[in-house]
């Protein structure tokens, strides 16, 4: 009887305890929701697919690629801020489409690319014998910088949006060449850390820096928390990121 009793207790904690853990989870998922940014009006138009570039959604994310021509290399793989959802990003991988790349936006669980370190296996295997550079934005970038650390051989090089290497990520001792833009107005990265940080670049680094720019417009879903006023339009600072991406491609080619 007592074995009975004692049974019945432990199965009426283990219940509780799979609630609780129920609860927890799902508390997780609301909040991230609730504080995750969603893309704009102008992202949203972006991702819809026209006579210049065809839009698909992939397993690991969304592919950009140009209609009617063959895609110039290098492919570009794109990883997403902490808690931007990927479309936001739509405006730059689609002007980088017209430009005739091939555009991979990752899709990271939960947002955070802590989550989706190797997500860019799947769009590499897609044409593994063409050339790759991949970047990311914020969070993004720093797991960016991991992945090529990991996968140098893989790839051409690694762009950085309002981003850095951290130990992690360290590409000094790779052949790499690297793209690392900043905004003047951006008041959410960590200019410390950035500055000191410098050293786990590789020696080919380009730097650029957009006047009036912030930390959300290397996207497009509003302003972020603890960010400052831009003082360029959004459109502007996207033409200051393609220009900047155009001219590493070129040194890429030479």
């Amino acid at each position: 009887m007592k074995t009975a009793q004692r049974m019945s207790r432990w199965k009426k904690i283990l219940i509780w305890i799979s609630v609780v853990v129920v609860a927890l989870v799902v508390g997780l998922f609301v909040y991230l929701s609730s504080v995750t940014y969603s893309p704009s009006e102008q992202a949203e138009a972006a991702m819809q697919s026209d006579g210049q570039v065809l839009v698909t959604e992939v397993k690991q994310g969304y592919r950009f690629e140009p209609q009617g021509t063959e895609a110039v290399e290098p492919n570009i793989v794109f990883y997403p801020g902490g808690l931007v959802e990927p479309s936001s990003y739509s405006p730059l991988a689609r002007t980088m489409a017209e430009h005739g790349h091939r555009v991979y936006i990752a899709k990271m669980p939960l947002n955070l690319a802590i989550f989706g370190l190797n997500k860019a296996d799947s769009f590499i295997a897609e044409h593994p014998d063409e050339a790759y550079v991949i970047g990311g934005h914020s969070l993004g970038g720093a797991f960016a910088s991991r992945y090529a650390a990991e996968h140098a051989d893989q790839l051409e090089g690694i762009f950085y949006l309002a981003s850095y290497a951290d130990d992690g990520g360290s590409l000094k001792d790779t052949n790499l060449s690297a793209l690392q833009i900043t905004g003047s107005n951006d008041g959410v990265l960590n200019w410390e850390e950035w500055e000191k940080t410098k050293t786990n670049l590789p020696k080919d680094t380009t730097f650029v820096s957009i006047d009036g720019g912030n930390h959300g417009q290397f996207g497009s879903y509003g302003m972020q928390k603890g960010d400052r006023t831009p003082e360029i339009a959004e459109d502007e600072q996207l033409k200051q990121v393609i220009q900047a991406l155009d001219n590493w491609f070129n040194s890429l080619n030479k």
